[in-house]
């Protein structure tokens, strides 16, 4: 565990301190362990950090109100703590992906390059559940549900192949839902990020358009079968980005970085190094399909 302005959170620090940082952000409700299967093959090139954020995972919270914007200064808090200060290739995932983004409006020189993946942020459209969240006294009736089969249907909905669903899984989610703070701190980013109408148009405007002006190297990848943030979220990605460059992955859910570990792996590892060594960043004008 890392203490980080007195609050206790969870991380993992891999490889040579001194290789390129990577830092790897997960998505609402979840944990590091979304990352499980790059931190091998990611290590041997480059520094790898990630964090359960606070409040997620088996972190502590932290005080006052939740924002992206507070979520992000506490990553970087983090990292100070961590000693990385270098600029980042930050990854992130859903929620992950728009903190990412957060980190390089605020700290620009402190990114390097973004690989969003099914991140928040390129459309209103959700799924229901977050957005029943959205209002306060209903999020907190459903939230109340613990059982094995409420993890499930939680597992179930970020990903295409059930197989994917493993008892192992199901073990951890409901050991993450057993965080004190777990509930209060689900409501708290719910609320923030939409309503029972869907995603906040002003939040996601404001942020693409201050990235966006930003340049800096970008890929967005997506599952074309998520559940959570539907694939069309891609083309609003591709008109607020255009020099980006974009993945669509088939019979892929919310989580590329699991159900397409390998090819996931490979893009990123192809991307972070052209970016590393001071490449234009490809452009395309449609999607690559899987």
């Amino acid at each position: 565990m890392l203490r980080v302005d007195g609050v206790r959170i969870r991380y993992r620090d891999e490889g040579a301190a001194e290789k390129t940082p990577v830092l790897l952000l997960h998505g609402i409700g979840r944990s590091l362990e979304d990352w499980e299967g790059l931190y091998a093959r990611l290590a041997p090139d480059h520094r790898v950090i990630s964090i359960d954020l606070p409040g997620f995972g088996l972190s502590e919270r932290t005080a006052g109100r939740y924002s992206m914007e507070t979520i992000a200064r506490f990553v970087l808090a983090a990292l100070d703590t961590l000693g990385e200060r270098r600029p980042l290739h930050v990854v992130g995932n859903s929620l992950g992906g728009a903190v990412a983004m957060k980190l390089s409006v605020l700290a620009p020189e402190r990114v390097r390059s973004l690989v969003l993946a099914n991140s928040a942020g390129f459309g209103k459209e959700v799924t229901l559940a977050l957005r029943l969240l959205a209002v306060r006294p209903v999020g907190r009736v459903l939230m109340r549900d613990k059982s094995r089969k409420a993890a499930y249907r939680t597992e179930r909905a970020v990903f295409y192949d059930r197989a994917f669903v493993t008892e192992e899984r199901l073990d951890h989610a409901q050991e993450v839902g057993r965080n004190p703070v777990h509930d209060d701190v689900m409501l708290a980013v719910a609320g923030h990020l939409g309503t029972v109408g869907g995603v906040r148009r002003r939040w996601r405007t404001e942020l693409l358009r201050s990235v966006a002006a930003q340049r800096k190297p970008t890929l967005v990848v997506w599952g074309d079968e998520d559940r959570v943030l539907p694939a069309s979220h891609l083309e609003h990605a591709r008109t607020a980005f255009p020099h980006a460059e974009f993945h669509l992955f088939e019979k892929c859910g919310h989580m590329p970085q699991i159900e397409r570990e390998e090819e996931f792996d490979a893009l990123v590892r192809r991307f972070v190094a052209d970016a590393d060594t001071d490449h234009d960043a490809p452009t395309h004008q449609g999607f690559r399909n899987v």
